[in-house]
C-alpha cells in the first residue's frame, strides 16, 4: 500500500462552505474513483515505482476510456469486467465478452490454480481469446475467462493488455493477484486500524491513513526479516543423527503471534506530548 485518495461526493464539493469547515481547500474538485485511479497510478509512474502489471475489479475494468488511458501509457493490465461488456474482435466486430467466450471449444479451457487461499488452492478453469484486428508496439489484447469447477455457469471475465509473449498462466497470475490485494486490505484493517477512524477534518483522514499504511509496511518488514532469520538458522543447524531415547531435535513448533502482538525491537519515533488546542465542533 503506497498511496491513497479520499472520495468526496458531489454533494460536498457543491457546498464549498461545508468543505472549508472540514479543511477541504477550494482547489479540491469533485473526482470520480476512476480519476483517483489515474492520479495514483500516474504518481507511481512518475516516481519510477517498479511494477509490471495493473489489475482491478469490475468497477474500473468496465470503463473503456480508462482502458484506453492505460494503453496510451503502455501499462499492461488484467481488468475484471461485466458480463455484457463489448470488445472489438480480430475480425473488427463489436461483440459481447460472454458470447466470445461461449464460442470457444472445450479444449481451450485449462485448469489452473490461482494460488493458495484460506481453504486451499484456488482452482478454476481458465481460457483466453485474442481480440483486436491489429496489435502494436509488441503488446497484445485478450479476453480472459475464469470458470468455476463446481458450477460451470459461474464465469468471470477480464479484458487484458500486455506483451505479446504473455502466456495464459501469466494472465491468470495477474488476475489472481487481486485476492492478495484484498487480503492486504483486511490485514491493514485488522492489525493497523486502517478503517478505525472518526475524523472531522480532511487532513486528519490523510494522516490516519498514512500512519496505518506506514505501520503495515513496518510490521510486514519485521515479519519478513524474522522469517529470513528463522530460515537461515534452520539451514545452518548441523544434522545430528538421532538415537533411540533422544529428545526431539526441533522441539514443539512455535506459532507466530498476530502482527499487532509482535514486539518491535526498538522505538521508532517519539511522539509529541503537547495537547491539541480546543476547537468548536464542525458540522458534517
Amino acid at each position: 500500500m503506497i498511496d491513497r485518495e479520499l472520495y468526496i461526493p458531489v454533494s460536498w464539493t457543491d457546498d464549498r462552505d461545508r468543505c472549508r469547515a472540514a479543511g477541504i481547500d477550494d482547489e479540491v474538485p469533485f473526482a470520480t474513483k476512476n480519476e483517483h485511479f489515474k492520479w495514483m497510478l500516474q504518481r507511481a509512474i512518475d516516481a519510477g515505482v517498479p511494477f509490471a502489471w495493473v489489475t482491478a475489479d469490475e468497477a474500473y475494468g468496465q470503463v473503456k476510456h480508462l482502458r484506453v488511458w492505460l494503453e496510451e501509457r503502455r501499462v499492461a493490465h488484467v481488468l475484471a469486467t461485466k458480463v455484457n461488456d463489448t470488445v472489438i474482435t480480430t475480425h473488427g466486430a463489436d461483440t459481447r465478452v460472454d458470447q466470445l467466450v461461449a464460442a470457444l471449444p472445450r479444449q481451450r479451457w485449462k485448469r489452473i490454480s490461482g494460488g493458495a487461499g484460506a481453504h486451499g488452492e484456488r482452482i478454476y478453469d481458465w481460457a483466453r481469446v485474442a481480440i483486436r484486428p491489429s496489435w502494436e508496439n509488441g503488446f497484445g489484447h485478450w479476453v480472459l475467462a475464469r470458470r468455476s469447477v463446481s458450477d460451470p455457469s459461474e464465469i468471470a471475465y477480464y479484458v487484458c493488455y500486455g506483451p505479446v509473449a504473455s502466456r495464459l498462466k501469466d494472465l491468470v497470475k495477474v488476475a489472481a493477484a487481486r485476492w492478495a490485494v484484498e487480503e492486504c486490505f483486511q490485514t491493514a484493517k485488522g492489525e493497523c486500524g486502517l478503517d478505525h477512524y472518526q475524523v472531522r477534518l480532511y487532513r486528519a483522514w490523510y494522516r490516519h491513513i498514512t500512519l496505518a499504511m506506514a505501520a503495515l509496511a513496518y510490521l510486514t518488514a519485521v515479519r519478513a526479516a524474522e522469517a529470513t532469520k528463522g530460515h537461515s538458522r534452520r539451514r545452518a543447524r548441523p544434522h545430528t543423527p538421532q538415537r533411540p531415547g533422544d529428545p526431539p531435535v526441533d522441539g514443539p513448533r512455535r506459532r507466530h503471534a498476530p502482527l499487532s502482538q509482535q514486539r518491535a525491537p526498538s522505538a521508532l519515533v517519539t511522539l509529541p506530548t503537547t495537547q491539541p488546542s480546543p476547537s468548536p465542533p464542525l458540522p458534517l
